[in-house]
């Protein structure tokens, strides 16, 4: 195809095409690549929704993690409710234990 012999308008409206045709084919690979993700999950065993239900890894993007926990680190051992994940800032008890000269290795669970 002899591009530089088109009519701007001939241009423009080949132009509208390609945009539409586009359009058409991404759909069509979304489609696609959705049937192949169900097919290999049910090849496998998995529901689709475990399967797009990650957590915080491989989640989509802008998904919340509100909700998950996370794995307690420290934890005092004469009282064993006074628990600390090790993220934001230290809980009292936990400041008073290095403060008073022991070491917070001693706290790891």
């Amino acid at each position: 195809m002899d591009l530089s012999n088109m009519s701007i308008s001939d241009l423009r409206n080949l132009q509208e095409q390609i945009k539409q045709e586009m359009k058409t084919r991404e759909v069509q690979e979304v489609q696609k690549a959705r049937e192949q993700i169900l097919a290999i999950a049910q090849s496998v065993g998995v529901p689709l929704k475990d399967l797009l239900a990650t957590g915080g890894r491989g989640a989509a993007k802008g998904a919340s993690n509100k909700g998950n926990t996370v794995a307690v680190r420290f934890r005092h051992p004469d009282n064993a409710s006074q628990q600390w994940t090790g993220r934001g800032r230290q809980p009292k008890w936990v400041k008073e234990w290095v403060e008073g000269g022991k070491s917070l290795d001693k706290l790891r669970v």
